[in-house]
């Protein structure tokens, strides 16, 4: 007797492996590429899920439950959890009524680091969380440039092309908030190419010459 043939997306419901008999977090396996959605409620669940699959998983959808609910887990926490196994957050999306759900991945060793991960990672090491794996990503870091790509961003120092073209617009581009300033130059720095680069520096000058902030940080 033959099979049904798969109609829809394949749909398995699991508790993700303890070594005692703690509660754990439930996985389903959804989509066409079956990435997982990992639904945790408490960072020790988050912990175990990463230490487990941090080197094997590609990606995740992590589902978290909203404030009004009592198995909360502060997004905060969250990513100092991601921080610790060399992963990152990205995507966010409503999953239902009660639950938050984010795509979450290893971190890209291309990726600069923020100053506000560099302040997490900091604490981390203070209170002891960090792993080998999350360790590994920083050093990756240090070596391609990557953990210092932004310090400059992050002091606002403006650079030489986009100061000469701004010029006399100089008080407008002072007079946005600093992280309208501090988008703006990282939007221009990871520019890939400098033809890119151009037409951003070319938007930020006009945008300053209509009143406006740059495009891509106007509520």
């Amino acid at each position: 007797m033959r099979g049904r043939g798969r109609t829809g997306p394949r749909r398995i419901e699991t508790r993700a492996r303890r070594g005692d008999a703690g509660p754990a977090p439930v996985v389903r396996m959804t989509g066409p590429e079956d990435t997982p959605l990992v639904i945790v409620r408490s960072r020790a669940e988050l912990r175990d899920w990463l230490a487990e699959n941090h080197a094997t998983a590609r990606t995740a959808w992590l589902a978290t439950y909203k404030k009004h609910h009592p198995d909360y887990l502060p997004w905060g926490q969250a990513v100092e959890e991601l921080l610790c196994w060399g992963w990152v957050d990205a995507q966010v999306a409503a999953l239902d009524a009660d639950r938050m759900k984010h795509r979450v991945a290893p971190r890209n060793e291309s990726s600069a680091w923020s100053a506000v991960n560099k302040e997490i990672v900091a604490r981390m090491r203070a209170e002891g969380r960090m792993t080998p794996a999350g360790e590994a990503k920083i050093a990756a870091a240090e070596a391609n440039g990557m953990w210092q790509f932004l310090d400059d961003v992050e002091r606002l120092e403006v650079p030489d092309d986009l100061a000469e073209a701004l010029g006399p617009l100089m008080p407008v581009w002072n007079g946005w908030p600093r992280s309208v300033k501090r988008g703006t130059l990282e939007w221009i720095k990871t520019a890939k190419t400098a033809p890119t680069r151009i037409r951003r520096v070319d938007e930020v000058v006009e945008s300053a010459r209509a009143g406006l902030r740059p495009s891509p940080f106007r509520r």
